[in-house]
């Protein structure tokens, strides 16, 4: 099983190339919250209630929006 930091990393990454993919940076938020359940230690209500948080009040409209919101991820 992976550290809880390769993990991170992992859904991070993840999240990047959902939004690039995809060209819409809400999608980077619904990879992370998804992938956050995947592990025991990211698995948290709290942060998956940020992440929709972010989606409902539409605080994400860009790329580097998205990026900066990842990248706080620690």
């Amino acid at each position: 099983m992976k550290t809880r930091e390769e993990h991170l990393k992992w859904c991070k990454e993840r999240a990047i190339a959902e939004m690039d993919y995809y060209n819409d940076p809400t999608k980077a938020i619904v990879s992370m919250m998804s992938d956050l359940r995947k592990h025991p230690e990211t698995n948290s209500e709290t942060l998956v209630s940020l992440c929709g948080m972010m989606l409902m009040t539409k605080q994400i409209q860009t790329r580097q929006q998205a990026i900066n919101f990842l990248e706080g991820f620690n």
